[in-house]
């Protein structure tokens, strides 16, 4: 199996925000037994060691670990591109500099909305203006730079001031996520889930605007499941491009992917990443077509959608290995009508963890 690209660092799932659209898990488990600056470092040097090229710090928020800066120093020492994953809260105009002379390459700064109002009742606490201060540090940094929105039923209708926002805001890239119902995502679908009108008029704004900021702005745009006829490819491929280290050392193929009740886990206390991603239950299980059923197993585009996301394939049928339901093709495809016929829900449940 090729070497993965790069290593999504969970640091922490402490976060001041309490985004009802998170993907933490709900159970955190022994989530508070983070790995300490040596482990984290053993982590790095076995990941760089595997072949590792990207080394990604998130959460939660990364801010929140005192030694952030160490961990950043020593994977860009090893010759890592440094991505920091954050909701800007933190990010004072001191700590940016000990970040940047540490070597760090890219910052993702995550909005909630185009308007103060909504952006601040979505995050659950006064956030927005302090992120639009953090972007302006940002930019003068000379840092590369994405701004990330998630969108949902509360903010999709905004899709075009967003991206006129990230614009303003001076990033060259723009992640448009409709959210995944993962984590408390899934809690809350039927309070975030927009309608297909909402969709299609976002897609639309994002397709006039692409046209109209091509010169200054990529823009990402992730498709809501829900509402497709087939299957986003799952992480490019179970266990194919990319490995998360959870806070308390889990390695995993995807974020969600600790749901899965007969997985077997492997640890970073326990075990080497070299072992863990060449032979760990957790990435072999459903790396390639071999696991396939039927319809995926005779379907022409096996090795390009690998079946679905086994996460959301388990969520909606109780079933792993199941045809993800997205799929038209899906003896469950019923199971995705069943969920757009249902009332949505007035209110969205807030996470807190700090």
């Amino acid at each position: 199996m090729p070497a993965p690209l790069g290593v999504l660092a969970e640091l922490t799932y402490r976060c001041p925000l309490q985004c009802g659209y998170c993907s933490n898990p709900l159970e955190l488990g022994s989530a508070g037994d983070e790995l300490t600056t040596a482990q984290w470092v053993r982590v790095i040097d076995q990941a760089r060691d595997l072949g590792a090229l990207q080394f990604h710090l998130s959460g939660g928020e990364p801010l929140v670990r005192r030694d952030l800066v160490q961990i950043l120093a020593h994977a860009r020492g090893l010759g890592m591109y440094v991505s920091l994953v954050t909701s800007g809260a933190g990010l004072t105009e001191r700590r940016l500099s000990e970040l940047v002379d540490a070597g760090l390459d890219h910052v993702q700064l995550s909005i909630q909305d185009s308007h103060r109002a909504s952006a601040d009742a979505i995050a659950g606490t006064q956030a927005h203006d302090r992120k639009l201060a953090v972007a302006e540090r940002v930019r003068g940094s000379g840092l590369a730079f994405t701004v990330n929105a998630v969108l949902h039923r509360a903010n999709i209708d905004h899709t075009l001031p967003i991206i006129e926002l990230a614009v303003a805001m001076g990033a060259q890239r723009l992640e448009l996520a409709n959210t995944q119902y993962y984590g408390w995502a899934l809690r809350n679908w039927a309070a975030l889930l927009p309608s297909r009108r909402q969709l299609e008029e976002s897609e639309r704004a994002v397709t006039a605007a692409r046209g109209r900021f091509s010169d200054r702005l990529q823009i990402v745009y992730v498709l809501s499941d829900y509402y497709e006829t087939r299957p986003k490819p799952c992480m490019n491929g179970w266990g194919a491009r990319q490995l998360i280290v959870a806070p308390h050392g889990d390695v995993l193929p995807c974020l969600a992917a600790g749901q899965l009740p007969d997985l077997v886990i492997s640890n970073v206390r326990d075990a080497d990443l070299r072992s863990i991603w060449h032979e760990s239950d957790a990435f072999t299980r459903f790396r390639g077509t071999d696991w396939m059923p039927e319809p995926c197993v005779s379907c022409d585009l096996r090795e390009i959608d690998f079946g679905g996301c086994r996460c959301q394939a388990y969520q909606l049928t109780g079933d792993a290995a199941a045809t993800d339901p997205v799929c038209s093709l899906s003896p469950d495809r019923g199971r995705i009508a069943e969920l757009l016929a249902v009332t949505p829900a007035a209110s969205v449940q807030p996470r807190r963890m700090r």
